[in-house]
């Protein structure tokens, strides 16, 4: 508002609102904490935060502000309490260096806390060893952007999440790194998300992992060399698509674990290099397509409860087993998929195989079964078996079969 139009209010009679101010907080100025300032702040002010270790007890801010940080200035937890509470709406909080919160375990320490609040923007900061880092609690419409979050957690019980959604609604996660924590991004009742562009790398458990939250879509995400991959549970109407999912190995490792999912799409994402790409169970009426999976250990493992599921136009190269299930029965389809173990004919030159493609082999089928068994993988006898079942399918999963590959590098 110009100083024209308050004029003309004032000459009016109207209540005219104090100007915006900006309140600069320096080590060597006037205003030597955040605390201060935050106790002269009026609604609308900007406090800007010079460079310097600024060692605050825990700031809440209940009005609408801007909290800027130049340079390199930290707000320093002490490793004993939370370091910024936000109770107002459309607060901005930009630029900050926010570190060194502490581990509890009694309560869920963050360096930033949204708690109900609408309309807030956490941009640009950088927080560092802060248990949880970003932590958003019964909020809406609020942006977490172009952070960097490292956390020095050691074990799942001694480290919080990166940055955590509860409750909360119509969250945008965007460009954010996030290194060191138990998930990378965890969401739970939490409907109308959107995560975008994130690398989520070297978390203790999950880079991603999300329950009870409907209608969301992450989207161009990393998720690289995580403890056991991403997790997404007990939701509906979720897109995931062109995502990287890589390097999650181990004994309960997926790139991607689907566990009672239903009616969503799961599109033009790579699953590189895991122990197992996908693995769905309780997963229905879902779309996979146009996937990459290469070598992996398994690409999918498709539970006998995963039903009226579709994979189409999918491509598997280089994975020890494309596709194995614990069940002979199956609803879901394989249809116009790239399989390099392929080893059929196009005699119309279509583009499609002429005989069907089994992506189930006997041994993972046996598998399965009996983990074990995996020992005799390089074995001539398995070898023998697979050869044989190639000729005469009769023992894998007939209803998995791909009836129109795809042949040669079309897709």
């Amino acid at each position: 508002m110009n100083a024209a139009v308050l004029a003309v209010l004032a000459a009016a009679g109207a209540v005219v609102p104090a100007p915006a101010r900006d309140l600069v907080v320096d080590p060597q100025g006037s205003i030597r904490s955040v605390a201060t300032a935050l106790t002269l702040a009026a609604p609308g002010d900007r406090i800007i935060v010079r460079p310097g270790v600024y060692r605050e007890p825990r700031l809440v801010i209940d009005k609408r502000i801007e909290l800027i940080g130049e340079g390199d200035a930290v707000l320093d937890g002490g490793g004993t309490h939370e370091v910024l509470t936000v109770r107002a709406d459309s607060v901005i909080i930009r630029g900050l260096t926010i570190r060194n919160v502490g581990t509890s375990y009694t309560e869920d320490r963050a360096g930033i806390r949204l708690d109900q609040v609408n309309g807030c923007v956490v941009e640009n900061n950088r927080l560092e060893d802060t248990f949880f880092g970003i932590y958003v609690a019964k909020s809406t419409n609020c942006r977490i952007t172009g952070n960097r979050l490292e956390g020095t957690g050691t074990s799942e019980v001694r480290s919080g999440n990166g940055i955590h959604l509860w409750y909360s609604s119509a969250i945008h996660v965007e460009r954010n790194e996030i290194h060191g924590h138990r998930d990378g991004i965890y969401l739970e009742f939490s409907e109308g998300a959107e995560i975008l562009r994130n690398l989520s790398s070297r978390n203790i458990r999950y880079g991603l992992h999300f329950m009870f939250s409907n209608g969301c879509r992450y989207v161009n995400n990393s998720f690289i060399a995580n403890g056991a991959g991403v997790a997404v549970m007990y939701s509906r109407d979720v897109t995931i698509k062109g995502n990287r999912f890589e390097q999650s190995t181990g004994a309960a490792a997926y790139g991607l674990l689907l566990k009672d999912l239903g009616g969503s799409v799961i599109e033009a994402n790579r699953f590189a290099d895991n122990t197992v790409g996908i693995f769905a169970e309780g997963t229905t009426r879902s779309m996979f397509r146009r996937n990459v999976f290469s070598g992996n250990g398994w690409a999918v493992r498709l539970m006998g409860d995963a039903t009226d599921n579709r994979f189409e136009r999918n491509r598997f190269e280089r994975n020890t087993f494309d596709v194995a299930t614990n069940s002979f029965t199956h609803s879901t389809v394989f249809a116009g998929n790239q399989w390099d173990r392929y080893e059929g004919y196009d005699l119309n030159r279509d583009g499609r195989g002429d005989v069907p493609f089994h992506p189930v082999r006997l041994f993972a089928f046996f598998v399965e079964q009996y983990e074990p068994s995996l020992i005799l993988l390089r074995s001539p006898f398995v070898q023998l078996l697979e050869l044989a079942e190639r000729a005469f399918p009769v023992l894998t999963p007939p209803a998995l079969a791909d009836a129109s590959p795809v042949v040669g590098t079309s897709r």
